[in-house]
């Protein structure tokens, strides 16, 4: 399928983006009018964008439907200020329900059930289910359109963060299991970030890993390995030389058994290697692959 903006109806393409940029980080907005009247709105165009100083950016679109814009937005040219909630899984349904478009002065903190606390610096409230409450200052929205789907860039800068000792690990950091985030994808699709959805990837950092390049030809176009398993094996920084201290039973097993066949041995190995790989266990996965020679 190819898209081309202007060829399709703006609500096609935006179901298009929504499900291929996913999971995008949900930003539940608090605001408040100048009559001190709260607001409450969930909004998925979000992220971070720096730390010294700290930016976030979130979007709340002028609506496809009708042009309209959103009360978050009003009131934020109008104060100038936002606490931005994160939303873990046990408040994703209130979040929900706050997001229904009540007439404007309606408090969706009483509508949806959260709990309003009042913020050390910025007049809108916090949430206080929320695990994690960022106070900012607007310091620049920027207008994308004027037309339905175009964006309301909201850029904010951190003023004071509120974290839930509660999610944190023993050393201080977020737990992403305790915190339990969820995230927004296409059409009514949510993710949830913990458990067995996280997973870690080990950051080259300042160390060059050699390169899916450096790879030797036979583990470099294998059958059987993925683009995944290369990808590990080219972080490494140095190729490392056979050491029998990783032989088991089962890579000796298969040069023994398969030693008539190259083939039949180089699949066999490949496959052990890919099973290794995929546990984590790179460094057995290179004896097992250097053992083929």
């Amino acid at each position: 399928m190819k898209i081309v903006p202007g060829e399709i109806k703006t609500a096609q393409l935006h179901a298009y983006l929504l499900g291929a940029i996913a999971p995008r980080p949900i930003c539940f907005a608090s605001t408040i009018d100048n009559n001190g009247v709260a607001n409450l709105s969930p909004f998925s165009f979000f992220n971070v964008f720096g730390s010294k100083p700290p930016i976030l950016i979130f979007s709340p679109a002028r609506r496809v439907r009708d042009n309209t814009i959103k009360h978050s937005l009003e009131n934020v040219y109008e104060t100038k200020e936002v606490v931005i909630n994160v939303v873990s899984y046990n408040m994703v349904q209130q979040m929900n329900l706050s997001s229904c478009e009540y007439p404007k002065g309606v408090d969706e903190f009483v509508k949806s059930g959260f709990t309003p606390v009042k913020s050390d610096i910025v007049k809108p409230y916090r949430v206080k289910e929320s695990p994690a409450q960022l106070e900012c200052k607007v310091l620049q929205v920027i207008e994308t359109g004027k037309e339905g789907g175009a964006a309301n860039l909201i850029i904010c800068e951190v003023l004071c963060m509120h974290i839930d000792d509660n999610v944190l690990d023993e050393t201080g950091k977020i737990d992403p299991h305790k915190i339990d985030l969820v995230a927004r994808m296409g059409a009514d699709h949510y993710c949830r970030a913990s458990g067995s959805a996280v997973f870690d990837v080990h950051k080259p950092n300042i160390e060059l890993g050699v390169g899916v390049d450096a790879l030797p030809a036979h583990i470099r176009h294998s059958k059987i390995l993925t683009g995944n398993n290369l990808g590990m094996l080219g972080n490494c920084t140095v190729i490392p030389i056979v050491s029998e201290d990783f032989w088991d039973d089962r890579l000796t097993s298969i040069l023994k058994e398969c030693s008539h066949d190259e083939d039949t041995k180089r699949d066999a190995l490949h496959q052990y290697a890919k099973e290794l790989l995929d546990g984590g266990d790179v460094n057995k996965a290179w004896q097992v692959l250097l053992g083929e020679g």
